[in-house]
């Protein structure tokens, strides 16, 4: 399966044990906050309420007398805990507790024998509680209205001691957000009390809204409000003192009804309606950080995922807005049979640098965040396969990070990538958009590089010709480069290329896409810090328009083919000029030579070639200087090392990809000998030494050096020529200016000339070579290729060559003839 999922949490396997372990009877659980009753047969009523930031899970359930039990499950010591239990039938909407465990808010209303459980019945209330559970004390009513309201916690970004002071959120499906200030105190030694519960400060959050997510993570609220018609999409920040700032707003090109209501992770959804979950709109944000190291890499990536009410048994369409980049990409899906009808929802989930569409047994579509300009960066997977199989098909909730909650069968689940399938999916797939998008799949899984490469060379040795939209050695090269130096540090995915590829035209199977600009968020705040300064910075970087900023070789090839005129010319650089780069280029080798704990077979970069060393030297060089003029807030130090583990890195690609060839056919360790017939073996390494050499011209890599045309080198380059199939060794003699290259097109035109040759006549009249030699044999030669050129031109013309003709054919004669008697 592309998608690996990781139980964090099992109510059957987590909690069932320990609730009939208890052992706790009926009577027992007569008191206000007494134990967890028996459960006899209502296991059906155990369910997750809640997920909250520290990843601690609360659950409810009913004993076999209605009783509603509220438990806890802490993700660190995985134990369970019995908080608090309601002795009336009560069904819950919502419950959350602080980050001390000291308070409890839950909002609950009578359940009904009749309809669905959760409705409303006119005069009903919709009760909202705090209950003092450390030790289960008093319980204060926040709330009694007739409308369905929503509690959450907020939670403190550094827990450390227990605090004064919390902070509640409570969302009414009035359409207002309410933050409750709650000071506790502890009495008796350990006992904590509310402070003054007649008198709980309060203050209106957001209101007028249609739509709102919580970020239990990031301790965010994003929110849509309308006004004029018009949707604005706006975002709240909690911060550590539990003050909050609006920090953006945008405007949306999406259209919401102000009548209707939607909340995403405010608990678990338990409201919605399962059997038409199809039927309605889904909307959710994601915005991504990763983990490297114990360190969190902000991505500064906002990304609004909408599918609108569904319509159609044809096809599926939804939607992404990409905020970091300016852009909103709209997507139709193909659903093939009209008979395959969708029963479930669509579900968005968030996978670091991808987000992943998941219709089930329809489509999965793995969305590029980073960079979604080109659709052959995400893969999209259509039809009957274990492929769009691979999830539950019951709902699936994406909560903060690759959290997934799969609240039917109440399973915590963590996405991820799974890399080794994908390795596998590489090697079976024929489409070259999909080996374009798994490839840098699998490359963002990270792991053990070496093997990971290892593996892709191994695939890019056997398919070598199978790529026909892009070079794969090439994008390997660029791409595994990127990833490599790129997850270190922030900003680099702006300055160094991520593909090969800048445009694709090729249409991609089962699914069409509209790419639209979209007005940026505007900042309503001057001062960023974390994820916000890198979202800031993104946005600029769309507003100024600075698509120049990735890193090519330009400027190398300019500056190299210069050095090399001078050096032609006997003009020299400074002394101090040149010295540096070949110090750079020295560097670099020895960075080369120590990711290596075993010798080579293939002597790449290892000639006392000067121009080689100064074209290495020149990257090191040249690199540096655009990072340290655009790369603002790192040390001129750790610029300098990632410029030459990227350099190295880009050489120890080329390096690797001859070596895994070598050693796959079993090559001596030398450069091979070209006196005698060559193997099969030797020919297919031969093979992809001309791709890599194909594949490195364009990049303006380093190259091993130049053969001149000295004796033993002409012999080597003859040899290699003559062994060459005949159209490739045609093509290279035209390249090579040299009299044993010109005797070959000599010896192809005329052979081309005279193989369907019909004797005639001869001619009355001979006429006179060009030169002034009297051979008789040779001007009878020449005069019949003459007489079949002027009669058969069109047809016997020399491809690509319009000089090569009766006359050339005779000058390489006899300049041949001069050559083997030494005149």
């Amino acid at each position: 399966m592309a998608l690996r999922l990781v139980s964090d949490f099992d109510l059957r396997k987590d909690v069932l044990p320990w609730l009939r372990a208890q052992r706790v009877v009926s009577a027992a659980a007569g008191s206000r906050g007494g134990g967890p009753g028996v459960l006899e047969n209502n296991y059906e009523s155990l369910r997750i309420l809640n997920v909250e930031r520290n990843g601690n899970v609360i659950y409810t359930y009913k004993d076999n007398k209605g009783n509603v039990f509220f438990g806890l499950y802490d993700c660190q010591t995985r134990q369970n805990e019995h908080l608090y239990t309601f002795e009336k039938d009560l069904h819950v909407v919502s419950c959350s507790v602080n980050s001390d465990r000291t308070l409890l808010a839950a909002s609950l209303v009578h359940s009904t024998k009749e309809g669905r459980k959760n409705e409303l019945q006119p005069g009903s209330k919709c009760l909202t509680l705090l209950v003092e559970i450390h030790p289960v004390n008093n319980v204060k009513v926040l709330k009694a209205v007739d409308s369905y309201i929503w509690v959450q916690f907020l939670y403190p970004h550094v827990e450390s001691h227990p605090l004064p002071e919390n902070h509640l959120l409570l969302v009414s499906e009035e359409k207002y957000i309410e933050k409750f200030h709650i000071q506790v105190i502890q009495e008796d030694g350990s006992r904590v009390v509310i402070k003054d519960s007649g008198h709980l400060p309060r203050e209106r959050v957001a209101e007028d809204f249609v739509w709102a997510q919580w970020d239990m993570s990031e301790q965010r609220l994003y929110y849509i409000d309308l006004k004029k018609s018009r949707s604005i999409f706006k975002c709240l920040q909690f911060s550590a003192d539990e003050k909050f700032n609006l920090m953006f707003e945008a405007p949306l090109d999406i259209t919401l009804s102000d009548s209707g209501f939607k909340l995403v992770n405010f608990g678990c959804d338990d409201l919605q309606d399962q059997e038409n979950l199809s039927k309605h709109l889904t909307l959710c944000v994601f915005t991504n950080h990763t983990v490297l190291l114990n360190a969190f890499l902000l991505l500064g990536s906002l990304c609004m995922c909408y599918s609108p009410k569904f319509d159609s048994w044809e096809k599926f369409t939804y939607s992404v807005f990409y905020f970091h980049k300016g852009h909103s990409k709209t997507f139709t899906a193909a659903l093939g049979s009209v008979d395959s009808h969708v029963t479930k929802g669509l579900t968005f989930l968030n996978l670091e640098y991808y987000l992943a569409v998941y219709l089930p047994g329809h489509f999965f579509h793995l969305l590029n965040i980073q960079h979604p300009d080109l659709i052959c960066h995400s893969l999209f997977l259509t039809g009957n396969s274990e492929v769009v199989d691979m999830l539950p098909h019951s709902p699936l909730q994406s909560l903060s990070g690759s959290l997934v909650l799969d609240w039917c069968s109440g399973k915590l689940y963590r996405a991820l990538l799974n890399q080794s399938y994908l390795l596998q999916f590489l090697w079976n797939t024929r489409l070259d958009c999909e080996k374009m998008a798994v490839l840098h799949c699998v490359l963002s899984c990270g792991g053990d590089r070496r093997f990971l490469e290892a593996k892709i060379i191994q695939w890019i040795s056997e398919n070598i010709s199978a790529c026909h939209s892009f070079d794969l050695i090439q994008e390997f090269i660029i791409a595994s480069s990127y990833w490599s130096i790129c997850p270190e540090t922030s900003n680099m995915d702006k300055l160094l290329p991520y593909s090969s590829v800048l445009t694709w035209n090729t249409e991609i199977p089962g699914i069409t896409l509209v790419t639209e600009e979209i007005a940026l968020p505007f900042m309503k705040v001057h001062s960023f810090k974390g994820y916000w300064e890198k979202l800031n910075s993104n946005l600029e970087y769309v507003k100024y328009s600075k698509p120049h900023l990735h890193y090519n070789n330009s400027m190398v090839r300019r500056e190299w083919h210069s050095l090399i005129s001078e050096e032609k010319t006997g003009r020299r650089r400074s002394m101090v000029y040149v010295k540096n780069i070949l110090d750079n280029a020295t560097k670099v080798i020895s960075n080369l030579e120590a990711r290596n704990l075993e010798p080579r077979l293939t002597p790449l970069f290892q000639e006392e070639d000067n121009h080689q060393r100064l074209l290495m030297g020149l990257m090191v060089s040249e690199l540096k200087d655009h990072l340290l003029r655009h790369l603002q807030g790192v040390e001129k130090k750790k610029i300098e090392q990632m410029v030459l583990d990227y350099v190295s890195k880009l050489l120890d690609l080329v390096c690797q990809i001859m070596e895994t060839s070598w050693r796959k056919h079993s090559l001596h360790p030398c450069v091979p000998h070209f006196s005698g017939r060559a193997s099969a073996a030797e020919f297919k390494v031969f093979h992809i030494m001309t791709r890599i050499l194909e594949a490195t011209k364009s990049l303006f890599l380093p190259l091993p050096p130049d053969l001149d045309n000295t004796e033993k080198n002409e012999k080597l380059k003859f040899s290699i020529i003559v062994r060459l199939p005949p159209l490739i060794g045609q093509k290279i003699c035209r390249l090579w200016d040299h009299p044993m290259s010109s005797n070959i097109i000599s010896r192809n035109h005329v052979k081309r000339l005279l193989q369907n040759y019909k004797k005639k006549p001869p001619s009355s009249v001979i006429h006179k070579s060009s030169f002034s030699v009297e051979f008789l044999p040779l001007n009878y030669f020449v005069e019949i290729l003459t007489d079949i050129e002027s009669s058969n031109q069109a047809l016997y013309a020399f491809e690509g060559h319009d000089n090569v003709d009766a006359k050339f054919v005779e000058e390489a004669a006899l300049k041949h003839t001069m050559m083997l008697l030494g005149l």
